[in-house]
């Protein structure tokens, strides 16, 4: 980590071990560090953790011995996140709310809050890297690179960020594996040290997707059929499912089933039994709302792309004059519109953009 002697940086301080070892660390580098939780926008009538994760987050502010705040972001998060994915299901597409999340609220009203309070940087618990050109101001360039830990690596969220924000960004904790951040946090005492890692949608706690879509969008009972155009179950909405997802059907033969294809307007599901593979592999993949980091790496020979978290690291071409990539194999899963294609060249992601 570079020198912090005496610089301002602002933590996202979730209630979690990973933005609470980031703090503990960026102090330990002599940075003057200011807590701050950031508040969502939760579902009402739904239940979600995010009372006990302030009171985390405040007692670890306390044993460190530094500010904390509390940062209103629930109309940011509102609009920016959970109006967007409500409309992009309804629209038949699939995206990924926590892309959103982060370049809405976390680097969006958190880093202008942060800015409003002249910080020279923030910081967040990601498991990413980020290396900067140019001068000590900040004033040349970021890189994105992937975290250490891959079983952890979170760039693959953060494609959507601004060059300003990742500018004057902080990963703590993003060179190291997890089982030294949790070492770490018992070093330095930290009261979330055992504190498991939260697996629900950024804000929304241990609520799923599903359960969330369930609650706004209503189940609709519908027909599915399989690749010969026979009804073999009913499913409770093709607007709560996607493509490649498997799906739990009733009066069906045993699975797992695996979707295919969805019509919206007729409120069906194309399935396939035992596994997500198409007929038809997919050639290439057109993006859209694209943004790049390092435009310069496109012309890369062989870049990878990931189409999901955690997903398959895919060869291929990218062509910026028809916005769009070809891998060098064909795709056989069915990839949805409106999930997320990230492109790295070796560990260094150069951005991505929205699939069509």
């Amino acid at each position: 980590m570079e020198s912090l002697k005496g610089k301002s940086v602002f933590v996202g301080l979730s209630g979690g071990v990973d933005s609470a070892v980031s703090a503990a660390l960026l102090i330990q580098h002599g940075a003057n560090v200011t807590g701050v939780f950031i508040k969502g926008w939760y579902p009402p009538g739904m239940p979600c953790t995010w009372a006990q994760d302030r009171r985390d987050a405040m007692r670890v502010a306390a044993h460190l011995g530094i500010p904390f705040h509390t940062l209103d972001a629930s109309r940011e998060y509102k609009q920016g996140v959970i109006d967007y994915l409500l409309s992009e299901y309804a629209a038949g597409r699939t995206p990924n709310p926590d892309i959103m999340c982060n370049r809405e609220v976390k680097f969006g009203a958190f880093y202008r809050f942060a800015k409003e309070n002249h910080a020279d940087f923030m910081a967040t618990g990601h498991y990413a890297q980020v290396t900067r050109s140019g001068d000590e101001r900040g004033d040349g360039q970021a890189h994105l690179l992937r975290g250490v830990d891959e079983s952890k690596d979170q760039s693959y969220f953060l494609w959507a960020l601004s060059q300003e924000s990742l500018l004057h960004t902080l990963f703590p904790v993003g060179g190291m594996p997890k089982s030294e951040v949790r070492t770490l946090a018992q070093k330095f005492g930290l009261p979330v040290a055992e504190k498991k890692d939260s697996q629900g949608i950024c804000f929304l706690g241990t609520i799923s997707v599903e359960e969330f879509l369930r609650q706004e969008l209503g189940t609709t009972e519908g027909d599915a059929f399989d690749e010969t155009e026979q009804v073999i179950g009913k499913h409770d909405g093709a607007i709560l499912h996607t493509l490649g997802q498997r799906v739990a059907l009733r009066n069906a033969a045993s699975g797992p089933w695996y979707v295919i294809r969805k019509d919206l307007q007729k409120n069906v599901l194309v399935v396939r039994h035992g596994t997500a593979e198409i007929a038809t592999p997919q050639a290439s993949l057109r993006l859209r709302e694209e943004n790049w980091f390092q435009p310069q790496l496109l012309a890369h020979g062989s870049l990878e792309a990931q189409y999901r978290y955690h997903g398959p690291r895919i060869a291929g071409r990218y062509d910026a004059d028809t916005h769009t990539f070809t891998p060098s194999v064909p795709l056989q899963e069915a990839i949805a519109a409106g999930q997320s294609l990230v492109l790295y060249a070796n560990d260094e992601c150069i951005g991505g953009g929205i699939i069509e």
